[in-house]
């Protein structure tokens, strides 16, 4: 099932959604725009960092890297407006999908009484973000066995698993189900990506060989993201993409979308179903 989900300014209930990314800047790149709507609309949004980004940076490291990222989530969260922002201290670079690792997801989830996750798929280049998808699929019936992290009630529901979007094409490729555009909040989604100052001035130009291409004014580098290695986040989709997508593309024309796909582990809903989920206008595409 494809739709296409566009914010309405008429909402009436709220929702529970958390993102779960690998490093303290996964979320923001992947959902902060859709994080910055969905709160802005009222609803409770929380990003999950299950490591504490210790190994992410060319000169720095361990326990005074983490200190700073985390302080780095903290302003994004100010900027984006979401409710939390958590970091767990696992080691960057080490993470595995183990029991203990698991139970902290299941936890998060419980406790935050989500309506919505959004996390990596289990395939993607990076170790952490693999491992984070997997932790996160196996916490996905979890949630609601009450003999499994006893110590957390569980959810009388089934969330809604969605994935962020991704490039990787094996063992099988994205495929975009919902599409949400966060054209009136990119300048907030990129405020949020700028409080990661270790990492997008630093860290990721130093191992992406970018570093002498980044303005030093804050204006310039706010416009930097829009027109530098990372402008493919702030750029349209083509109307082939919405086409081939089966996304109406006269409904999202010229918008910068962020896309997820529905996870198979969660709960499966139609089209009735999502839209009382998200007290949103929902446009269902033709499946012809």
């Amino acid at each position: 099932m494809l739709i296409n989900l566009q914010i309405a300014s008429s909402q009436s209930t709220s929702l529970n959604i958390i993102m779960i990314g690998a490093h303290p800047d996964d979320c923001d790149i992947k959902g902060g725009g859709t994080a910055a709507l969905l709160s802005e609309l009222g609803h409770n949004v929380k990003f999950l960092s299950v490591t504490n980004g210790d190994a992410g940076h060319q000169k720095q490291g361990g326990g005074p890297l983490a200190k700073r990222r985390k302080a780095e989530t903290q302003m994004s969260k100010q900027r984006l407006g979401i409710a939390e922002y958590e970091v767990l201290d696992n080691h960057d670079g080490e993470l595995m999908p183990e029991l203990s690792i698991r139970m902290e997801i299941i936890r998060r989830i419980r406790n935050w009484d989500a309506d919505v996750v959004i996390s990596h798929r289990p395939n993607d280049y990076h170790p952490d973000h693999r491992y984070t998808g997997v932790l996160v699929q196996d916490a996905a019936y979890m949630v609601g066995v009450p003999n499994v992290a006893s110590d957390t009630p569980p959810l009388d529901k089934n969330p809604l698993f969605l994935y962020f979007e991704d490039r990787f094409q094996k063992p099988n490729p994205f495929s975009p189900d919902i599409a949400i555009d966060i054209s009136a909040v990119v300048d907030k989604k990129i405020a949020g990506l700028d409080a990661h100052v270790s990492q997008f001035y630093e860290w990721l130009p130093w191992i992406s060989g970018y570093k002498g291409d980044i303005p030093h004014s804050n204006e310039g580098r706010r416009e930097w993201f829009k027109t530098g290695p990372w402008k493919g986040l702030f750029t349209p989709r083509s109307s082939e993409y919405l086409e081939n997508n089966n996304f109406n593309p006269t409904t999202v024309s010229d918008a910068v979308i962020e896309v997820f796909e529905i996870c198979e582990y969660g709960i499966q809903p139609n089209a009735n179903e999502l839209k009382q989920m998200f007290p949103m206008i929902i446009t269902k595409v033709s499946q012809e």
